[in-house]
């Protein structure tokens, strides 16, 4: 933002939206804080929809207990064709964990989605393990007890007819303290919520062939990222939106004196 005008139109495009209850510009800081309970990338979208770009350098609020972020697909997980995406955790409260996300490549329609016990990704998404079930209880639906559901049942999410599939859940089992090191996997079939009558209704909702999945890591909050430069080879924040997230391409040559 570089005017009055930019803040202008950014307000203008936020204002009156179901969900969105409050918005924050700061011209001097070049920053837009929003309180809503719509998915991160709705929100950035109307943003850019004024012609001005935006990065989300923080996410939560002063209340948060924790964040953290998995990437699905491409460099940084693993997965089959061209599905790929981002799914963020934010801890709220004690009792509230917020899953955030946006999936591309995907068919139309509903696709399971589960938090699984391993972070090992080196053969792809078979073997990250089984859902992630501290208690060892049956599959289950996240409207279910957490006596009667995995803590990583995180039920479905439907893909529009592009293929994309943009989410926000609430949890009241999962903690983002125990997600770290862990993976999120999307699959290609619904999840029957252990309701089917097939063999593996109980133990994974039937739900078919892991497309893509991620490791959960560690992530910043809202006010925790006053980083410029998000990375050893020296690209910015704002460079990343356009580099391929590993290899030769990625690579930006700066001063040293800038890193």
């Amino acid at each position: 933002m570089t005017c009055q005008k930019c803040v202008t139109n950014i307000r203008d495009a936020l204002s009156g939206v179901d969900g969105i209850d409050s918005v924050d510009i700061s011209l001097g800081n070049e920053t837009v804080i929003v309180e809503t309970t719509l998915p991160s990338s709705e929100i950035q979208q109307k943003i850019e929809s004024t012609g001005r770009r935006a990065v989300l350098k923080g996410y939560g609020g002063g209340s948060n207990q924790g964040a953290a972020v998995a990437m699905l697909g491409d460099a940084s997980g693993c997965g089959f064709g061209v599905v790929k995406g981002v799914i963020r955790f934010l801890q709220t409260n004690e009792n509230t964990c917020v899953v955030d996300g946006t999936l591309d490549g995907l068919s139309p329609g509903l696709h399971g989605l589960h938090i699984h016990e391993c972070g090992d990704i080196s053969q792809g998404c078979d073997s990250v393990g089984g859902h992630f079930n501290p208690r060892n209880t049956r599959h289950g639906s996240p409207d279910d007890k957490e006596t009667e559901r995995h803590a990583g049942d995180l039920g479905n999410i439907r893909a529009g007819e592009d293929g994309r599939a943009t989410f926000r859940l609430t949890d009241r089992v999962l903690k983002v303290w125990d997600l770290i090191g862990r993976s999120v996997v999307v699959t290609d079939g619904p999840d029957d919520l252990g309701r089917g009558k097939h063999p593996r209704s109980l133990e994974d909702g039937n739900s078919g062939q892991r497309l893509a999945c991620g490791v959960i890591a560690r992530s910043a909050g809202l006010f925790e990222n006053s980083k410029r430069i998000c990375a050893c080879d020296g690209v910015s924040l704002w460079d990343e939106r356009d580099k391929p997230l590993a290899g030769p391409g990625r690579r930006t040559n700066i001063p040293a004196n800038n890193l």
